[in-house]
């Protein structure tokens, strides 16, 4: 996927990090969505990849606290992910055969829910703090082309031991999910933007998206679950809500 540099996104420093909405003004807008950005980890599958990695290079216990404090947002999301992957430094062919030794595994509705949108007219996206060589495969399988993949990128040096990762990516840091959200609403005029995810980072994209959705099928975080104006624990909640035309959600 190619680098985008980060995009302004309008906020200002002391605007709040979410709309006051009604559950039912959420509900609203998802039923006439136009894009939907899903959150990777914990959201389309049930695996954190990193915390996955980590376990298949043998330093699974030491990342998962600090993905414990990205997901929970209690330190910048750029500071974790720097010290997560100073502690595994996946080389190059790790990566490869970490990927054949584990394919894409799909919460259970996401497929259906992808499919439902797609049918009505509604442009799906990934907008994940995790890396292209375990997101790209999850994307091919829900159909999802790789330039609506906003994600991260690992780099290495010319004999495959790890360097670091491209901090050009959006969603490196902080706000980088709202970036991309900005980044949609301002180039495809999207009207009715919508952020699904399970972590405060998600939460913090709206505004710009015009809502979020907290999602708990996988795991729930207290802190999104009470901030969130709708939280759901299924995909199902969300593919029930579409339009339906003709018994069918379209």
């Amino acid at each position: 996927m190619p680098t985008m540099s980060p995009i302004p996104t309008g906020r200002s420093k002391n605007r709040s990090t979410s709309y006051d909405q009604t559950p039912e003004e959420v509900k609203s807008i998802w039923r006439r969505v136009d894009a939907v950005c899903f959150d990777v980890d914990s959201t389309i599958t049930p695996i954190e990849g990193i915390d996955e990695i980590a376990t298949y290079c043998g330093v699974g216990k030491e990342v998962a606290e600090w993905t414990k404090q990205a997901m929970g947002g209690n330190l910048p999301f750029k500071t974790c992910l720097q010290e997560r992957l100073n502690i595994i430094r996946p080389t190059l062919d790790q990566t490869k055969t970490f990927v054949k030794k584990h394919p894409p595994v799909l919460t259970e509705g996401i497929a259906d829910l992808v499919a439902a949108l797609r049918a009505k007219g509604t442009d799906v996206f990934l907008v994940s703090g995790g890396f292209d060589f375990f997101i790209l495969p999850l994307a091919e399988q829900l159909q999802i082309p790789p330039e609506n993949v906003f994600c991260n990128r690992l780099t290495w040096y010319y004999n495959g031991d790890y360097a670091g990762f491209d901090e050009n990516a959006m969603t490196c840091a902080n706000g980088g999910k709202g970036q991309a959200c900005g980044y949609l609403k301002s180039t495809f005029g999207y009207q009715h933007l919508v952020m699904v995810g399970d972590g405060s980072t998600d939460a913090e994209a709206a505004p710009p998206a015009d809502a979020f959705i907290g999602f708990g099928g996988v795991v729930i975080r207290e802190r999104v679950r009470r901030e969130a104006k709708w939280f759901v624990t299924s995909f199902r909640e969300l593919t029930d809500e579409l339009p339906v035309a003709n018994g069918v959600h379209s």
